[in-house]
């Protein structure tokens, strides 16, 4: 599969609730979060994950070396694929854990137009 013009990705950002909006408002200024005559668009999942910090880690909830269990969310957001670096650095920023949990994955919907 050629993905070479593939021109937007679906970025999966697991985050406590209260990110919601400060990663919404941050990337729909940089760009994202936008479909045709819309911006600010984005969804949502509450769901529960588990992670165990490792000795090296500084966790951001949890302690050392136990495996913890929490609710987040799973925003889902559109980003060109021209500003996906700048929107992980972006999330980065903002996200409160050590390591954010961020999936780019590629949208093919442009192929069936």
């Amino acid at each position: 599969m050629d993905l070479s013009n593939i021109t937007q990705v679906k970025l999966e950002i697991y985050t406590p609730a209260e990110y919601i909006g400060a990663l919404r408002d941050s990337l729909t200024a940089l760009g994202a979060c936008k479909i045709g005559s819309y911006d600010h668009v984005i969804s949502w999942q509450e769901t529960k994950g588990c992670w165990r910090p490792l000795e090296d880690s500084n966790p951001f909830q949890g302690e050392k070396g136990s495996v913890c269990t929490g609710e987040e969310v799973k925003l889902e957001v559109r980003c060109p694929v021209g500003l996906v670096s700048e929107a992980q650095k972006v999330i980065r920023e903002i996200h409160p854990y050590e390591e954010p949990v961020i999936n780019i994955i590629p949208l093919i919907n442009d192929w069936f137009e």
